[in-house]
């Protein structure tokens, strides 16, 4: 299937305040802001790109850089929740309705066109509507509680989404896990088809999703579908200052070359 690129609509949501990291967005990296190195490397793949902030920074950054961008509700409890604010927004403004939303995180730096695709590629598959992407993980790295893993059946359908490394080897020590079988770990950008997107944000917050703190299980425990796409190059989230230096490194190293 070639889909047709301009019934895509990329949204990052970029807050500004982050219990771990304040200002996130605006955080600079090789000489610009984090959310420009996003925006930027996703214009690669989508066309039409949209920042959904709740701040005023961010929004001129943005609009510094020549880059779409709309207020949004300060109190959303999630990331798909403030996606859905923007598409209303910029469908209204635009005078457009668009068949798929891509929600892209605004703190993925390194962004690579491989986890677009991979994630676009999904609804190659029709009856997809809802999409998420998965880091294969190599046989010689470490499985980290805490990061997210997922399990999915034979069609690429996720079966489940935990911040435990699944499935669990009852037989096998934990330290040879990727020797034994492959694992796969979550990369948090998702697509939508429009209707999904309402629908999901039409939903209460899950058991599962309470527990977990994972918002796709909130998809799942209603009875629905995620198709998963597979890409084998990592992904490089910023959540800490430690993760922004080492980005920064991964910059520095990429001017050497």
């Amino acid at each position: 299937m070639n889909m047709d690129k301009s019934s895509i609509l990329g949204i990052i949501p970029a807050r500004y305040h982050s219990t771990r990291l304040e200002g996130k967005p605006l955080l600079e990296i090789a000489g610009k802001p984090m959310i420009q190195h996003v925006y930027e490397r996703s214009l690669e793949v989508i066309p039409e790109l949209l920042v959904a902030t709740d701040d005023n920074r961010i929004m001129e950054t943005v609009q510094s850089f020549g880059g779409n961008v709309v207020m949004t509700d300060s109190n959303h409890s999630t990331g798909t929740n403030r996606c859905h604010e923007a598409y209303s927004i910029w469908s209204s403004i635009k005078k457009k309705e668009y068949k798929y939303i891509i929600n892209i995180q605004g703190d993925e730096p390194l962004l690579e066109k491989d986890h677009l695709n991979k994630l676009i590629e999904c609804f190659e598959d029709t009856e997809a509507s809802i999409a998420t992407l998965a880091l294969k993980i190599g046989p010689s790295s470490s499985l980290k509680e805490g990061m997210v893993y997922l399990t999915f059946d034979q069609n690429k359908d996720a079966l489940y989404f935990s911040r435990f490394p699944i499935p669990y080897l009852r037989d096998i020590p934990k330290d040879s896990w990727t020797k034994h079988r492959n694992y796969y770990q979550h990369i948090g950008i998702y697509g939508f088809k429009n209707d999904a997107l309402s629908k999901f944000c039409s939903l209460k917050e899950s058991g599962l999703e309470k527990t977990e703190k994972l918002e796709q299980l909130r998809w799942l425990e209603a009875g629905e579908q995620i198709k998963v796409g597979i890409t084998e190059i990592p992904s490089h989230p910023v959540d800490t200052m430690e993760d922004l230096n080492k980005v920064r490194e991964l910059f520095k190293s990429f001017e050497k070359i």
